[in-house]
């Protein structure tokens, strides 16, 4: 059963490299059940559980005595290309609930050579708004929220937010006219958030980081 479910996966992921690549086009018949046989090295089984599926996404069309037709084009991205291209309200959901997971983790797991860097990059953050120097600013909120996840000890997560980083680079970017007045409102709140995962005090930290983000800071 794992076999032939591997099989399908594969032959799946294949039609859709195909589809991808323009091989087969938009609103073209692609190849019959034989030819699609000999193409891919499978079975007449593997080829109808594959366009099923592949229809029932909605990247397929069959139809009825004619044959099943390309109904969606699909366009490979990386994850860092699909959040750019996300709307802003979905990205900021998904960045609360990651970050306050992230946040979580990083008050429970948090050692002293992790409290070290955060406390680093919240002291650059400092420095960055007393000089006045909006793009160090940026760089240090990125850094100081980027040492937090590193003490989730959770890579995954840790890989995620890094992604994340492309988008909020270019959301300080919109908001440039703002200066460095939206950080210097919320130093204090960083400062806290620092005290509170040093203190292993999660239910607070994860107050923190949502009052954090619903105000965009």
């Amino acid at each position: 059963m794992d076999k032939k479910e591997t099989l399908g996966s594969r032959v799946i992921n294949q039609i859709r490299n195909d589809i991808a690549q323009g091989k087969f086009k938009l609103n073209e018949k692609i190849p019959a059940e034989p030819e699609l046989m000999q193409l891919y090295g499978v079975g007449r089984s593997t080829i109808r559980e594959a366009i099923k599926t592949l229809a029932t996404a909605g990247i397929l069309k069959v139809q009825q005595g004619s044959g099943t037709f390309v109904n969606s084009v699909i366009r490979e991205q990386t994850i860092e290309q699909r959040l750019k291209n996300a709307d802003f309200d979905q990205i900021n959901a998904v960045r609360i609930l990651l970050e306050g997971e992230i946040v979580r983790l990083a008050a429970q797991n948090r050692s002293e050579a992790h409290i070290a860097q955060i406390e680093q990059s919240l002291e650059k953050r400092k420095q960055a708004i007393q000089s006045e120097q909006r793009q160090a600013c940026v760089d240090a909120d990125i850094a100081f929220h980027m040492a937090i996840a590193q003490a989730s000890l959770n890579n995954v997560l840790a890989d995620l937010y890094e992604s994340f980083t492309l988008i909020i680079r270019d959301f300080f970017s919109k908001r440039e006219a703002q200066g460095i007045s939206h950080f210097a409102m919320s130093h204090h709140l960083h400062e806290q958030l620092f005290k509170a995962i040093k203190a292993k005090k999660v239910k607070q930290a994860e107050q923190l980081i949502q009052q954090i983000l619903n105000n965009n800071y």
